[in-house]
């Protein structure tokens, strides 16, 4: 299945008009879920790393939008990114996360997203405080259980990774260089120069 590269991720982007702090937030989500998937994959997984990565940058390519991720969906779909597509369509009210044997490009990108707040990967707790405070301050404090909620499945979820990879999500973020993806797209390409050598 084709995915878009990183360059056509950056460019679809700008031409979308998608605002530079979405942008920087767009690059972390998917530096996160990349992440996480390569510590995953080798360890005997088989996830999709270029799936995650273009998901990751496209999530949120319409935020400016009322249903963003509805508009982003379509606007993926339109471009032949079906796996994208569905991705960023379910986005914002994935739960529960799957059971790490029925792991998913999409529980990846997921919960990158919840880890990271605008351009920053900070963590389950931090973020998820940010939510709560964020849904009080648009008139919403009812919501807080029903996030509480969903960081409990999260954690769940990360707790599942974490046994498998011997590491904590936070210990794997802050050791890897994910300043604008730069280690992770250079990998990548080393990886396919690699594979086309041979």
């Amino acid at each position: 299945m084709k995915h878009p590269t990183r360059e056509e991720c950056e460019r679809l982007l700008e031409e979308y008009g998608t605002p530079e702090h979405v942008k920087g937030h767009c690059r972390a989500v998917a530096a996160t879920g990349y992440a996480i998937g390569q510590a995953l994959n080798e360890k005997g997984f088989h996830l999709d790393l270029e799936l995650i990565l273009a998901s990751g940058l496209l999530h949120d390519i319409a935020r400016v939008e009322d249903k963003h991720w509805e508009v982003g969906a379509e606007l993926a779909e339109k471009l032949g990114y079906r796996a994208e597509s569905e991705i960023i369509k379910v986005h914002m009210t994935y739960s529960p996360f799957s059971k790490l044997e029925n792991i998913t490009e999409t529980d990846l990108v997921c919960l990158g997203d919840r880890l990271v707040k605008e351009d920053e990967y900070v963590g389950l707790d931090s973020r998820i405080n940010y939510v709560i405070n964020k849904a009080r301050r648009n008139g919403h404090p009812e919501a807080k259980p029903y996030i509480l909620k969903k960081k409990r499945d999260a954690r769940r979820f990360m707790d599942e990774i974490e046994a498998v990879i011997g590491t904590t999500i936070d210990r794997l973020m802050r050791d890897t260089d994910t300043d604008h993806l730069t280690d992770i797209y250079h990998t990548e390409e080393k990886i396919k120069a690699h594979d086309e050598t041979r």
